[in-house]
């Protein structure tokens, strides 16, 4: 029988097949270990440098083996690339009749009973919202999957979608009216039926919790799991382990309370009179907590008497309308619903005023404009993942292009409790050496000096002018990207794109179609952007990224690693920095004939002892000080002739 590596080979059915394939030794290695551990069972860890191809390397011996398999990946853009695009692709190449399905959560998918009930809602009376509910109707008229993905007429970001799609508090479940056409329902049927079910990490997770409660599975039970963009993993759990309450959730059950009292129950007008209250007591609270958009720990508020009487008015609007709702719930099913959802908000409150001292959790809050969260979050998940991998007897396979710092697994081990998993780590098959440059600037200032930002737009200027733009400047904070933007707008030398101004997707579009673009960028932009070829040709990262260390929950962590007699830098902050650093740099190089400058402004790679970290964390490019050396990189003397 042909191996996974053979099956990759030059004389394989996917270089037969697939035209432009080109067979890499590394991505062979990859594949041997990934189909020995779905033979043999246990977890590996495989790191795969960029253009190795660890897609491919996984999906050739999943789809061979014959058994059930659940692939997660990060994000639902790479889910749908994954299923649409690169699994059909080896799935033909390889001739196997392997069913696959695509299963996500259920707010991606139309709910035909909600649309129903959207006429009733005021932000519907909007002629804009009125235009795009018509068009999500008319898209539901035609859709087999009911993927609100397929809808690209209505923006990813509209009002609407909370209006047409269910969540798992308000569905209702085999009540429904239309449980029998639900999209929701005919997806995880699939699922089950299915050989590969493609998921992200948030279904999975998710339904991970579900599992540690002793609740049902979405997902059906696997013989392997294969999770892409591993890196994500830990904090994706963490958040999913925690609690989480938003006014986001609070306002969804005031408007639905509302809804279901003028369709099922119209005389009881005490229900939108005590749903009315709770938004009002929402706000309240929002206003309590201060103007500022911020992230902190409880403790430095709980002791303000404006915060915890409103936080108690919120916990008493929260029980009237529980209470209003329950003397009416016989009367229907969507007031059923919307009181079991009421008690279980108060029953989380009360949680989350009084945790438990001893579980290792964080009580922290998040506020932004109009809104704010509640959170409680566990210090540590590697125990609780290690226990649900013993629950979910299965190989398990996880897999990035960013696991290992200066060589090593070890913190993703430890933040998952990874200690038998193998590994593998297949460096990148792209000539960095001759195609990318590594420039780290002299004579810049401290990151903390406060004319850090103008320094490295200084030291910034004369590469984007030998670039020619077409670059990403990446910040670690927002501050730094608004007062970059400002300056570099006013000079007026280049197309400057920023984070925020338009949505990602069309940022990135523009950034492509525009010849000497400068797209400025953080959070999200460090990673899963992919502009290969000479659109970008220059990525600038302005510091090291280190986590805020003013973040509630990283101090927590910070506190408790000191606490047992650890390094918090060495164990927590250091590699997660380097494992950042490796996303945004993996930014330049995207292809075999991509070519590029990576700028790294930090004077603390060169100043700080723990700078090799980093540096050795990054593919083997050459490495300058000197301006010269990248003007000459970006415009190298021509080859002349002989007569």
């Amino acid at each position: 029988m042909t191996s996974a590596g053979e099956a990759l080979g030059a004389d394989g059915p996917i270089a037969r097949s697939i035209d432009g394939f080109a067979p890499r030794p590394g991505q062979q290695a990859l594949a041997d270990a990934f189909e020995r551990t779905l033979i043999e069972g246990g977890a590996l860890i495989g790191e795969a440098g960029t253009g190795v191809g660890k897609t491919f390397a996984y999906l050739v011996p999943a789809l061979t083996r014959g058994e059930k398999i659940i692939v997660s990946t990060g994000t639902r853009h790479l889910q749908d690339q994954l299923f649409h695009s690169d699994l059909p692709r080896v799935r033909r190449a390889l001739g196997t009749p392997v069913r696959a399905a695509l299963l996500k959560g259920r707010s991606n998918y139309l709910c035909l009973h909600r649309m129903e009930l959207a006429d009733g809602v005021p932000l519907t009376r909007r002629p804009e919202m009125a235009a795009q509910l018509e068009r999500v109707r008319a898209a539901a008229r035609r859709t087999q999957t009911g993927d609100i993905a397929e809808i690209t007429d209505v923006p990813e970001d509209s009002p609407i979608w909370p209006y047409v799609t269910s969540t798992a508090e308000n569905c209702l479940g085999q009540e429904c009216p239309l449980y029998r056409d639900c999209h929701v329902l005919q997806a995880r049927k699939a699922a089950q039926e299915a050989d590969v079910v493609v998921v992200n990490h948030h279904l999975l997770f998710a339904d991970m919790a579900l599992k540690e409660s002793g609740f049902g599975e979405v997902l059906p039970s696997a013989d392997a799991f294969i999770l892409d963009e591993a890196h994500q993993l830990p904090d994706t759990a963490t958040n999913f382990f925690g609690q989480r309450i938003s006014a986001r959730h609070i306002q969804e059950l005031a408007r639905d309370s509302i809804a279901e009292h003028l369709r099922e129950a119209a005389d009881a007008g005490w229900i939108r009179d005590a749903a009315e209250a709770l938004e009002q007591a929402a706000r309240d609270f929002r206003l309590a907590l201060g103007s500022e958009a911020r992230r902190a720990s409880w403790s430095e508020v709980a002791g303000d008497p404006g915060v915890t009487d409103a936080l108690a008015g919120l916990r008493d609007a929260v029980e009237a309308l529980e209470g209003e709702l329950a003397g009416q719930a016989e009367r229907g099913r969507g007031l059923e619903q919307c009181a079991r959802r009421a008690r279980e908000l108060s029953k989380l409150l009360n949680e989350w005023l009084e945790p438990d001292a001893d579980a290792g959790l964080v009580q922290w809050f998040e506020t932004w404009r109009t809104g704010f969260a509640l959170a409680l979050t566990p210090l540590d998940i590697a125990g609780r993942f290690a226990r649900l991998m013993n629950q979910w007897p299965a190989a398990w396979l996880f897999t990035s292009a960013t696991l290992s710092v200066d060589g090593r697994f070890d913190h993703f081990r430890r933040r998952l409790g990874l200690d038998e998993a193998e590994e593998i780590l297949v460096d990148s098959p792209f000539d960095y050496a001759r195609n990318a440059l590594l420039y780290l600037p002299r004579g810049l200032p401290e990151p903390s000096h406060p004319g850090y930002t103008e320094a490295v737009l200084e030291a910034a200027r004369p590469v984007l002018a030998a670039s020619g733009g077409r670059a990403f400047f990446l910040f670690t904070s927002y501050r730094a990207l608004h007062q970059a933007a400002e300056r570099l707008r006013g000079e007026g030398r280049h197309t400057i794109l920023v984070q925020g101004e338009q949505p990602k997707h069309e940022l990135v579009e523009r950034f492509r179609r525009e010849s000497s673009a400068v797209l400025l960028g953080t959070a999200s932009f460090w990673e899963g952007v992919d502009v290969p070829g000479e659109a970008l040709s220059c990525v600038i990262i302005d510091k090291l990224p280190f986590a805020a260390p003013g973040d509630p929950v990283v101090q927590a962590r910070l506190d408790a690693l000191r606490a047992a007699g650890g390094n918090p830098f060495g164990e927590y902050q250091l590699p997660q920095a380097a494992i950042a650093l490796k996303q945004g740099a993996g930014r330049l190089i995207r292809g075999v004939d991509d070519r590029g400058v990576l700028m790294l402004c930090d004077p603390r790679l060169h100043s700080r002892g723990y700078g090799r970290v980093f540096l050795n964390s990054l593919p083997p490019m050459g490495r300058t000080r000197d301006l010269a050396d990248v003007e000459r990189f970006f415009d190298p003397v021509p080859e002349t002739g002989g007569a």
